[in-house]
């Protein structure tokens, strides 16, 4: 084991256990949109704010967060199953003290895994219970059928989309396919590279509309990300833009963003990691 790896399990060891881990995913309806870069910057967000994180890259295939970051991971999440390591061997450390795991390029096998694999790997995911506020899982644009089980097992999804005409009806499709599978799923509308916020929230407000009229869904809007050219020199860079420009408008959208979401999830809307792990356990067992 390396020496980081060591360092990781001794700090869970000895820090004080969370009264109750939620569960995250964001999606978005196509590519491009700015889901991995808002995940990643929602994270250290959060983790400014004092909540320990954890972040997934399950963008199977295009897997980035680490790029984003600027960082070489020693491990990817399949060799927690292919090697028989430990969640906490593979987990690795960003800025601002937020954890991360990445994802690699052969993630999707894990749902063609024998049983005994698949019992270790959630019995791995189970180990995370009170040492982290929030999982956050970077999923990939659109949804897969074994994709979707991450999202459906979520406490809360959150949809990224743009203005632009063609990410609204894709960003609508997703909810629609999400809500035939699970009406009770808590969604989130996080609006990026909006050129205002007057055109952020009118986005917003219309999808919002659309969910409520055809679906009976409501939808809560997380907040609006403005287009910023700091957010591309930051890609560039290899930096999170929340950390190389915190000054910038995209930055002070996350700040807004980090602070307001902490205070709207209350104890009451909170529910107990174990209903993750039960509704994900009964996605293999139906297989």
């Amino acid at each position: 084991m390396n020496d980081q790896a060591k360092s990781l399990r001794q700090l869970v060891d000895n820090m004080k256990k969370v009264d109750n881990t939620q569960v995250v995913s964001v999606i978005s309806g196509k590519g491009g949109v700015g889901k991995s870069n808002f995940s990643l910057n929602f994270a250290i967000g959060l983790a400014q704010l004092g909540k320990k994180v954890v972040l997934f890259d399950l963008d199977i295939g295009m897997a980035n967060i680490d790029i984003l970051m600027g960082l070489t991971p020693s491990y990817h999440i399949v060799d927690m199953i292919e090697r028989e390591l430990s969640i906490w061997d593979i987990i690795e450390k960003g800025p601002e003290n937020i954890s991360y795991i990445a994802g690699g390029s052969g993630f999707s096998t894990i749902f063609s895994m024998s049983e005994q694999k698949q019992t270790r790997f959630m019995t791995q995911l189970e180990a995370l219970n009170q040492a982290f506020d929030y999982i956050i899982f970077d999923m990939g644009a659109g949804v897969s059928e074994d994709s979707l089980q991450f999202i459906l097992a979520s406490n809360e999804a959150i949809l990224v989309t743009t203005p632009e005409p063609t990410s609204i009806t894709d960003a609508y499709a997703m909810i629609k396919y999400i809500h035939m599978r699970n009406q009770e799923l808590t969604c989130s509308l996080l609006v990026n590279r909006s050129e205002s916020d007057k055109e952020g929230k009118a986005t917003a407000d219309n999808l919002r509309r659309v969910a409520r009229q055809f679906l009976q869904k409501d939808l809560h809007t997380v907040g609006v990300i403005p287009n910023d050219k700091a957010v591309l020199k930051a890609v560039k860079s290899q930096t999170p833009f929340l950390l190389q420009d915190p000054g910038s408008k995209p930055s002070r959208a996350i700040k807004e963003i980090t602070k307001a979401y902490i205070g709207q999830v209350t104890d009451e809307k909170k529910l107990p990691f174990s209903s993750f792990v039960t509704k994900f356990r009964r996605y293999f067992t139906e297989r």
